[in-house]
């Protein structure tokens, strides 16, 4: 289910590292750069990557996670800009998961003539809203795990998204569990350092844009928000939200599934992303 890490490729931008996975066929269609989740990493991807190959596919490791540098200060659109400029190309496709999602969004909004296209999966923009009891609870179970420096705490709370709200670790596929509980393993053992004053600094996230909400009726390029019907009802209401505020929205819900619609139902997943794909042209 994960994606292989034996043909990661390395680049070294700027003031950070990157790994990613390129799949490039060579063709002229327009590259698909997948972008993960806050916590996991590129593997995520693994049942996307080889599903278009009439299109070059990237999956980079945000900086902060997996293979890349450890975190640091930085807007993680730029960073995907950086990566385009080092390979070389002009306009991409960037559908992203939670984080990777709200990186889509941004990149879409500081830098337009780079991105054909947003896919965003659970997420609304960098600025989140939440509001329901369950959520708020999860990240503050979260936020004290993190402040202790409790790694066990800090993963069971992450894994709860994985479920979601209505759902319980029974009600997901064993495989896909063990799947993002060793990425998010990963990222705390590889990942999270401490600061000179004893406290964790978590992975990076999407930071430096602003009235992100607001914008995004500047957003001329097709949006496709998927949502699993499962996830939290923030994440769902978000997505629809976005989807409104754009001028070229769909919102596709994907059934039985959560935070990870992509690995909970992959067929369903790339087909919805391949009829995008399709019907835009790109």
């Amino acid at each position: 289910m994960l994606a292989r890490t034996d043909d990661l490729q390395h680049l070294t931008l700027v003031d950070q590292h990157v790994a990613f996975v390129d799949r490039d066929p060579r063709t002229g269609a327009t590259p698909l750069v997948f972008l993960h989740g806050g916590a996991v990493d590129h593997r995520i991807w693994g049942p996307q990557l080889d599903a278009f190959p009439e299109r070059r596919v990237l999956a980079p490791d945000a900086r902060g996670h997996g293979w890349s540098s450890n975190a640091t200060e930085a807007r993680l659109c730029d960073d995907v800009v950086a990566l385009l400029d080092a390979l070389g190309i002009e306009r991409a496709v960037l559908a992203g998961i939670s984080m990777g999602g709200a990186t889509a969004v941004d990149a879409a909004l500081e830098h337009p003539d780079r991105v054909a296209g947003v896919v965003t999966v659970g997420v609304g923009t960098s600025e989140p809203v939440f509001e329901d009891a369950w959520a708020l609870d999860v990240f503050a179970q979260w936020e004290r795990a993190a402040a202790a420096g409790d790694a066990e705490a800090w993963l069971g709370a992450f894994m709860a998204f994985v479920a979601g709200p209505r759902r319980t670790r029974a009600d997901v596929d064993p495989a896909v569990w063990d799947a993002v509980e060793a990425m998010a393993s990963h990222t705390l053992a590889e990942q999270v350092v401490v600061d000179e004053h004893g406290v964790p600094v978590p992975p990076a996230r999407p930071t430096g844009v602003t009235d992100t909400w607001s914008r995004l009726s500047g957003i001329s390029v097709p949006v496709l928000a998927i949502a699993g019907a499962e996830d939290a009802d923030d994440h769902r209401r978000m997505a629809e939200r976005l989807v409104a505020s754009v001028p070229h929205g769909e919102l596709v819900m994907i059934e039985d599934a959560a935070h990870y619609p992509n690995l909970e139902r992959p067929e369903r997943f790339n087909r919805v992303l391949g009829d995008f794909l399709a019907a835009g042209g790109l």
